[in-house]
């Protein structure tokens, strides 16, 4: 079988049924694809095979996400510092010592995580609707920081973004109308569908409440960026209604060399500008060796 076929694979990590994709030639220098919510490694299906005839690729779904375990919430650490340990032991079972983080969502704070603790061995970051700083933050967070602070109160409003319609606007808000058409109806259809799993909204719901001790570590992840400059590419789409624009221009202030695209598009930019951003990596890749 060719090496730059996609293959689906699981693998026990620390008790957890771990799923990921895997491409490439494992000589070939690593990417490691960590996705957000409410999605899984499903979203780079198309990116993957686009690199892979020049990189290896490596992509896992969390716990809770797709099809990697996913205990109930009494039987599980539902915290990003958790989700950062699982994914942690992920890499070094497969054996990955060096490698560049594609950081998407809920896979920024697990990334930078990483990054901060073994800056030695992360090669470059490749950064879509991550945040790392407090700039880009919307109203679409004001429920969430409301539930943070007070979730029984806030519960029922934060329950609204587990629902198809939620869902689809995720895929669907900030897209321009000509480009609504390349936007696969699986894709939130998919997600949804793991969203309606018996247990998963507590999962979830466990999840955004922990959202907020990410903003505690941001800082750290600063710190990160100015000691070590990590090559970083920065594809983002301009009109995300979640994370906005200025987060993505907020990386320049501590790493002045990083390549910043803010596309046309929302949230889930690889839904529409997959050829594009594929194109970006290959090229910022190569540069950063």
């Amino acid at each position: 079988m060719s090496l730059s076929a996609t293959r689906h694979r699981t693998v026990e990590v620390q008790g957890q049924q771990i799923f990921y994709r895997e491409a490439g030639d494992p000589t070939r220098p690593t990417l490691v694809l960590l996705h957000g919510f409410p999605t899984s490694s499903h979203m780079f299906r198309d990116l993957i095979p686009a690199l892979a005839d020049e990189y290896h690729l490596i992509a896992p779904d969390h716990v809770g996400f797709g099809q990697s375990s996913a205990p109930p919430v009494d039987g599980f650490d539902y915290s990003f510092d958790r989700l950062t340990t699982v994914t942690e032991a992920l890499l070094d079972t497969l054996g990955l010592d060096r490698f560049a983080l594609y950081l998407h969502d809920y896979g920024a704070p697990i990334g930078l995580r990483i990054a901060t603790r073994h800056p030695d061995r992360v090669t470059g970051l490749v950064v879509q609707s991550g945040n790392a700083y407090l700039d880009g933050f919307t109203p679409f967070w004001d429920a969430l920081f409301a539930h943070a602070k007070d979730r029984t109160t806030h519960e029922p409003a934060v329950r609204r973004l587990l629902t198809v319609e939620a869902t689809r606007w995720q895929y669907t808000h900030g897209v321009p109308t000509d480009l609504l058409d390349r936007i696969a109806p699986e894709t939130w259809l998919l997600d949804q569908a793991g969203l309606d799993r018996p247990g998963n909204a507590e999962i979830q719901l466990q999840l955004f409440w922990d959202y907020q001790f990410n903003l505690d570590v941001y800082p750290d992840f600063q710190r990160y960026f100015r000691e070590h400059q990590p090559p970083t590419l920065v594809t983002w789409g301009r009109h995300d209604e979640i994370f906005g624009a200025a987060g993505a221009e907020a990386y320049a202030r501590d790493l002045p060399e990083a390549e910043i695209h803010l596309l046309d598009t929302g949230h889930f930019a690889l839904e529409t500008h997959g050829a594009e951003i594929a194109d970006l990596i290959r090229a910022f890749l190569r540069r950063a060796g």
